[in-house]
């Protein structure tokens, strides 16, 4: 037996004990031709001084993360999964298993496991400034990060959905895209993190029936009321990262105008009247390249309108940020959780799967009060259809 193949039947051994083991144990075979590296508990006790609590980065309901330093110099933020935790375990194994596949520059870096005992704990990079909701939704941060900066974290962030969802081995779904769960290394390189909600998107189906879990803000309608996941679901709440970097506001607590419920029918009034640079936050006026700006006010609406076919995909959006398009179609009313909609003839397929808490990866394990909360709701679909949304529909869940 090889020696990655030897160290994931060890890996699978922790958690095979239920009746879908071997659904989990095939798919890890599947990627045990990659190499894993195995860190010994010894090595992590030392790293974080014995997980000492100044160490710590933050506490979720995955359990607590720490920061270390190994031998060799380099700095790494250990999970640790909480012993009382059934859905931190579900979470954990799923992160691992997603993990094992990606390697990009805009993905947080997995660099290895460990097991010892009843603790189990996954081994990332260190990633410097931490999440990018510490310094966009607080008024000491904002000022570091100038329209350059943000300009490049949101390409940043498109290339990494790109890979994952058209470049990786197979299509992964992050589910859970919020400035919360994107890291800034030392260079302000953006880095999608937290893969615990993550879903492989299945190539032989188009839909299944299933329960949902996100965050409030940045699901996509149609996941939210009929329990469609696709890699639109992906691009919409790309679309919400996109319009809260350039207006420096939380689209789940807005209070911005009395009239828009939230960020983006504040936004799409705004563009509509071609006032597109007012949605600008007021730190970035003497950075920002006003087309620059306006084309990303744009990009960001294209992405959350109501119906996901209309949402361009992420190749789509590179390609619009690369190349600066001369002409590009309007957005359509944006879509938000709670809305009713009807349905159209044609949709292109999507898959939806069950999930748990959401959170983000430092601060979701740091317990922030910027209003990462988790909605969870039951749903099921009956056809493969687009929605149309109607804005005065029954409001379930407030984004």
């Amino acid at each position: 037996m090889t020696k990655s193949k030897s160290f994931l039947h060890h890996f699978i051994k922790q958690f095979t004990s239920n009746s879908n083991s071997g659904n989990e144990e095939d798919d890890l075979e599947r990627i045990a031709a990659r190499e894993q590296k195995q860190f010994s508990f010894d090595i992590l006790v030392k790293a974080t001084k014995n997980f000492d609590p100044s160490s710590k980065l933050g506490q979720g309901g995955f359990g607590p993360v720490y920061k270390g330093k190994l031998d060799d110099g380099r700095e790494i933020a250990v999970k640790k999964l909480s012993q009382s935790s059934r859905q931190g375990k579900r979470e954990f194994f799923n992160e691992a298993k997603l993990l094992a596949r990606v390697q990009h520059r805009n993905v947080v870096n997995l660099l290895g496991y460990c097991m010892h005992g009843v603790d189990k704990l996954l081994v990332y990079e260190y990633v410097v400034n931490e999440s990018l909701d510490k310094l966009l939704f607080r008024s000491e941060g904002a000022d570091k990060l100038d329209w350059k900066s943000r300009h490049a974290i949101i390409k940043g962030i498109a290339k990494g959905l790109l890979y994952l969802h058209e470049d990786a081995p197979t299509c992964i779904i992050h589910r859970d895209i919020k400035a919360s769960n994107i890291l800034l290394d030392e260079k302000w390189v953006a880095k999608i993190a937290d893969f615990g909600m993550a879903r492989l998107y299945p190539e032989d189906e188009t839909y299944v029936h299933t329960r949902i879990a996100g965050t409030n803000g940045y699901m996509a309608p149609e996941y939210v009321v009929h329990g469609r996941l696709s890699v639109k679901a992906d691009v919409f709440s790309f679309g919400v990262v996109v319009l809260e970097l350039i207006s420096g506001r939380k689209n789940s607590n807005f209070d911005r105008d009395p009239e828009c419920r939230n960020l983006l029918e504040w936004a799409f009034k705004l563009y509509k009247r071609g006032k597109s640079l007012e949605i600008m936050e007021s730190v970035l006026v003497s950075s920002a390249i006003p087309d620059e700006v306006q084309l990303c006010v744009q990009i960001g609406l294209l992405c959350t309108q109501s119906d996901p076919q209309l949402r361009p995909d992420m190749g789509r959006v590179l390609v619009i940020l690369s190349k600066r398009p001369g002409s590009l179609e309007e957005p359509t009313r944006p879509g938000y959780p709670g809305t009713r909609y009807r349905r159209s003839r044609q949709q292109r397929g999507s898959v939806s799967s069950s999930s748990g808490t959401s959170g983000d990866f430092y601060s979701r394990t740091i317990g922030s009060t910027t209003g990462t909360n988790t909605a969870t709701a039951s749903a099921s679909t009956s056809s493969v259809s687009g929605p149309v949304f109607d804005r005065h529909g029954k409001r379930p869940m407030e984004g």
